[in-house]
C-alpha cells in the first residue's frame, strides 16, 4: 500500500472509530476492565465518618490535627490485542471484509485504553507471529498499532492460536487485559489451545472476539463453483445452488459457533461473536455490561 494511501486509511479509520470509542466505550472500557488495587491519593483532614484505621498518624502528629490517607484505584493498565491476520481474515461479502472488521475493533479497543491513559500493544499473527508491538501510550502509538494492520503482509495463510497465545505469555509477564480477536478456524488445535486459555486466562484478564460473515453461515446459491479454503488452500467443486450443500454449509457454520462457544465457557474466557453486516456497538456493549 501507497504510503499517501496508507495515511489516508489509517485517517479514515481513525474518524470513523474515534468518536464511538470517546462516546460510548470510555466510560464502559473503564468500568468493565478494573485496575491493579489501591494506590494513595492525598492526605486530608479527618472527617466524621472516616476510619479510623486510614489516619495517617506521622501527618497528624506534624500538623496538630488528624488526618486521613485518601486512596484511589490504580487505573493504569495495560491492554494487549492479539489479531488474526491469517487468509480467512482478508475475505468478506457485503459492507466489509473480517480484516476490515478486526481494524475498526482494535481502533476502537486501543483508543478507549488511550482515553484512559493506559498502555496498547500488539501481537499481530497468522500461522507466526507476524509482528510484535510493544506497549504504549498516546494517539501516536494507538494509530502506530492501526497503521501495522492495515499495511501488514502476512508471510503466513494458516493460523496458529496456540503459538500467538505462547508469545503474548512469553513477552507479558506482568496481568495484562488481551483481546483475542480471531475467526477462530484453528480451533482443530484442540486440548493444547484449550489448556492455555485455560492458563493464559488464570494470569491474564483475556476476552476472546470472534470474527464472523454472513458468508460463513449461508452458502449463496451460484451453481456449480471452486472453493479454494484461504488458508490450506485445499480446492472442491461445490453445487452451491443444491439444499443439500447449503443445510450442510450452514450446520457445519452453526457448529462452529456452536464450538468455539463452548471452548471459551470451559475455559472461562468472555466471549462475543460480531459479523461483518452488524454495528459494532450492541455486541460489545453487552460484552462490557457483563463484565461491570
Amino acid at each position: 500500500m501507497e504510503a499517501s494511501e496508507l495515511l489516508k486509511k489509517v485517517q479514515q479509520v481513525e474518524i470513523a472509530t474515534r468518536g464511538l470509542s470517546d462516546r460510548i466505550f470510555a466510560g464502559e472500557y473503564k468500568s468493565a476492565f478494573k485496575g491493579r488495587g489501591m494506590a494513595f491519593s492525598e492526605n486530608r483532614e479527618y472527617q466524621a465518618g472516616d476510619e479510623v484505621r486510614t489516619i495517617d498518624w506521622n501527618v497528624t502528629a506534624r500538623t496538630g490535627s488528624p488526618h486521613v490517607k485518601v486512596f484511589e484505584e490504580e487505573r493504569e493498565l495495560t491492554v494487549f490485542l492479539l489479531v488474526d491476520l491469517s487468509g480467512s481474515i482478508r475475505g468478506g461479502t457485503q459492507q466489509r471484509t473480517k480484516q476490515d472488521l478486526v481494524t475498526e475493533l482494535s481502533a476502537i479497543l486501543a483508543f478507549s485504553a488511550m482515553g484512559n491513559n493506559d498502555k496498547v500493544g500488539a501481537v499481530l499473527f497468522t500461522d507466526r507471529v507476524e509482528k510484535f508491538i510493544p506497549p504504549g501510550k498516546g494517539r501516536t502509538h494507538a494509530l502506530r498499532i492501526v497503521r501495522e494492520i492495515l499495511d501488514c503482509k502476512p508471510k503466513g495463510k494458516g493460523s496458529d492460536l496456540v503459538k500467538a497465545l505462547g508469545h503474548f505469555s512469553t513477552a507479558m509477564r506482568k496481568r495484562t487485559i488481551a483481546f483475542l480477536l480471531s475467526d477462530f478456524k484453528d480451533l482443530e488445535s484442540g486440548e493444547d489451545l484449550e489448556t492455555l486459555l485455560k492458563r493464559t486466562g488464570r494470569r491474564h484478564d483475556l476476552v476472546a472476539i470472534q470474527l464472523d460473515d454472513p458468508l460463513n453461515r449461508n452458502l449463496p446459491a451460484m451453481g456449480w463453483m471452486k472453493l479454494v479454503h484461504p488458508e490450506t488452500g485445499r480446492n472442491s467443486w461445490v453445487n452451491t445452488s443444491s439444499r443439500r450443500a447449503q443445510r450442510a454449509w450452514s450446520a457445519q457454520s452453526e457448529s462452529h459457533r456452536t464450538q468455539v462457544a463452548a471452548v471459551m465457557a470451559r475455559a472461562g474466557i468472555d466471549h462475543t461473536c460480531i459479523s461483518t453486516n452488524e454495528t459494532l456497538v450492541p455486541p460489545l456493549m453487552k460484552l462490557f455490561h457483563g463484565r461491570a
